[in-house]
């Protein structure tokens, strides 16, 4: 079929200018969401740099604090301390949204206690055993609240690139199609309209000829 027999509407224009608005209110929008999930994910970043710095540290103030209670008490008392514990730390999980994307949330329970709640006997152990415990319960609090905020960060990063990829497909794809579209629908209109202007006016020379 060649292009002077495609015969287009003004339906079929009217259609591809629809098309063509709610392609780029859909473009529009997803900029807003692509810049708003990019503020929040330097937000994460900002907070992730945090946690992380201090993970380091209390992994370190942990690492010395239990080597100490072995040097001390020995490794078996260590290891006897630890087996005593009977509460074994909760983890609880739910999720809330950032720019409609859902993320965890992370809650640990039965993380801290007091002394007399670690299950080992206060008698015939050291402070140096407390103080690892009471370290071990810290790192635990700071590995929650990095997962927590490592998979929120893996997640916005999975819908920032997923929104460029639409953001990109409608600005270099879509739309320019659709235009393109739009643009030989309006010549090839003009042109049938051009056409039976012409074939009209030589029916109408034709039949003044004829009643000359």
């Amino acid at each position: 079929m060649s292009v002077s027999d495609v015969k287009p509407t003004r339906t079929e224009l009217l259609a591809i200018k629809k098309k063509i608005a709610i392609s780029e209110s859909g473009y529009d929008l997803l900029k807003i969401k692509r810049e708003g999930l990019i503020m929040s994910f330097f937000k994460i970043l900002d907070k992730a740099k945090f946690i992380r710095k201090e993970l380091m540290e209390q992994h370190e103030i942990a690492r010395q604090d239990i080597t100490i209670a072995a040097t001390v008490d020995g490794d078996m008392a260590v290891k006897t301390a630890s087996f005593a514990m009977s509460m074994r730390p909760e983890i609880a999980l739910s999720s809330r949204n950032i720019m409609g994307v859902p993320v965890p949330v992370i809650k640990g329970t039965k993380i801290k206690r007091k002394l007399e709640d670690r299950g080992y006997g206060l008698i015939g152990t050291s402070p140096y055993i407390n103080d690892a415990a009471r370290s071990y319960e810290n790192l635990l609090e700071l590995i929650i609240k990095a997962a927590e905020v490592e998979t929120t960060m893996k997640k916005l990063l999975d819908e920032i690139e997923k929104t460029k990829r639409r953001v990109n497909a409608l600005e270099f794809k879509v739309i320019p199609r659709l235009k393109d579209a739009k643009r030989f629908i309006e010549l090839r209109l003009e042109e049938l309209e051009r056409e039976n202007t012409f074939r009209l006016k030589r029916i109408k020379n034709k039949k003044e000829n004829q009643a000359g």
